[in-house]
């Protein structure tokens, strides 16, 4: 993760739940007293953004100390404390809700990444994400898939080409579309296709395509596709995969299998914050 984003990303998110103040803690506390807290994980799972709890809390106030037990990618069992904090009581209260719920997401994310990888079984294909993400939160939740053992998709509209459906009916044609771009873009710039038959699969090939994509198809026609596909092109399958079929897609040959649910339809993994008094 970019520390810099990470921190101005950070102060958004404690602006929008702060306001002009914490009117709860800062009424029933004083300023001096201290405490003591832990996160603690309630399910199972793999853990990301371990960073989120040091950062966000020296952002509040840079005389809380925090020190992490358990580090990105790794398994937590129910019952395991990953990190504990102290300080003053009234900013660990403050940053507790904006912390947990990224650290939850970004975790369940990982953890959910980490149960396809291990359903799909494959030391070939490689899992991905890809941009059906949460505005503002894109850069933590692909940190989060990386830490299940997935891999990443481009980040944006900026950093890759990828003619789909819509752009290749309205340019007339794969071949078009791959021309005009290639006339406009540099050589770093990596050119995808979406493809659904095999006759798309041949034009995408013929017009020099980088990556090609096998929208929506069975294994047993991606297995096919793969075949009239040159090594040097990469190949990716989309669309209609999920936890239970994906193990089906294993033996394909396919590059890359891009998942949208790693981000669009995850479940948080649960994990409370609970402080004590410290002296």
């Amino acid at each position: 993760m970019n520390k810099l984003k990470l921190q101005q990303m950070l102060q958004s998110f404690f602006l929008e739940d702060i306001g002009e103040r914490d009117i709860t803690s800062e009424t029933i506390f004083s300023s001096n007293q201290k405490a003591k807290g832990y996160f603690l994980v309630k399910e199972d799972g793999i853990l990301a953004g371990v960073e989120i709890i040091s950062t966000g809390f020296r952002l509040l106030d840079s005389a809380i100390e925090t020190i992490i037990y358990k580090q990105d990618g790794e398994i937590v069992k129910k019952g395991e404390i990953i990190a504990t904090v102290s300080g003053p009581i009234v900013p660990l209260l403050t940053g507790e809700r904006v912390i947990l719920n990224l650290l939850q997401r970004m975790s369940g994310i990982a953890t959910l990444t980490n149960r396809a990888v291990a359903l799909l079984n494959s030391d070939y294909t490689r899992i991905c994400d890809t941009r059906k993400t949460t505005p503002g939160l894109r850069m933590l939740e692909k940190y989060a898939v990386t830490c299940g053992g997935g891999y990443n998709h481009r980040f944006g509209l900026y950093d890759a080409v990828m003619i789909k459906d819509n752009h290749i009916a309205f340019c007339g044609s794969i071949t078009q579309a791959v021309k005009a771009v290639r006339e406009k873009v540099g050589h770093m710039v990596k050119v995808e296709v979406e493809t659904e038959t095999r006759e798309q699969v041949l034009e995408a090939v013929a017009a020099g395509a980088d990556i090609i994509m096998f929208d929506n198809r069975s294994p047993e026609e991606i297995h096919e596709f793969v075949k009239l596909v040159p090594k040097p092109i990469m190949t990716e399958a989309s669309g209609g995969i999920t936890l239970e079929n994906i193990a089906e897609y294993g033996d394909t040959g396919v590059d890359y299998i891009s998942l949208g649910m790693l981000t669009h339809s995850v479940k948080s993994l649960d994990i409370s914050f609970n402080i004590e008094e410290w002296e």
